[in-house]
């Protein structure tokens, strides 16, 4: 199981969010650099990054950051953020980003997410972000009264490479995952699934590898709050 650790990006700097509140965040003293070369140096291979500037603007706003922690760190990065039309994604691949995050534009318009993965293949990640069972878009600030479960299973064979689900009741709150919706996602998903949102520790990471058709999980809070050691979670990276 893949382990990613998580930077998102708001101001040029690493912050976390709960429960995606732009109000209720975090400041971390770590540079989206430092903390990619810090994971490098540790062993891990992959890196999820939200650029939070770019859900909120919709622009490809830290592409620089990004392409400096590619160029560094040499991890494979996948990267999520207002993400809405074919020139960012080429921008991003550009700068050696391995896989491409759709969430709010895919969710609105299923021929995007269509056409995307014909354009891009193997590259076009889905994000799903779900609050009690209804998908959430633009930045997590408005419901799309939309079913997880329907909606994926109306995509299920438009060829994404990866579906990351994240309940947003629990990003940010290091109350563990909801493993009962992601068990759920990932029964009936034809991609293989990333688990993100509420991990609290190495045992949370360690019960996510018991489960069908998952593919890695994310881990950031509970890294920057020092509630898992980096050397801890790099001996569960495979």
């Amino acid at each position: 199981m893949k382990i990613f650790p998580a930077i998102d990006i708001k101001d040029k700097k690493c912050v976390r969010l709960v429960k995606g509140d732009f109000d209720n965040k975090t400041v971390y003293e770590n540079s989206p650099v430092d903390q990619a070369s810090s994971y490098k140096d540790h062993g891990f291979k992959n890196l999820h990054i939200v650029d939070l500037d770019g859900a909120l603007t919709g622009r490809t706003v830290n592409i620089d950051i990004i392409q400096e922690i590619v160029k560094k760190s040499n991890l494979k990065v996948e990267i999520g953020g207002g993400i809405r039309n074919f020139e960012s994604v080429q921008k991003y691949l550009d700068v050696g980003v391995e896989k491409i995050i759709l969430g709010s534009a895919a969710i609105k318009d299923k021929n995007f997410l269509k056409d995307a993965c014909l354009k891009f293949p193997g590259k076009i990640a889905l994000g799903l972000d779900a609050k009690d069972g209804k998908l959430s878009v633009s930045g997590w600030k408005e419901s799309s009264n939309m079913s997880t479960l329907e909606f994926l299973k109306e995509i299920n064979n438009y060829g994404v490479s990866r579906l990351i689900f994240t309940d947003i009741n629990r990003d940010g709150t290091k109350e563990s995952p909801n493993f009962d919706e992601t068990s759920k996602v990932a029964n009936i998903s034809n991609s293989p699934v990333i688990i993100s949102g509420g991990v609290s520790s190495i045992n949370d990471v360690k019960k996510a590898k018991s489960l069908k058709n998952i593919e890695g999980i994310i881990v950031g809070k509970a890294i920057y709050d020092g509630d898992i050691k980096l050397e801890e979670l790099v001996k569960e990276d495979a």
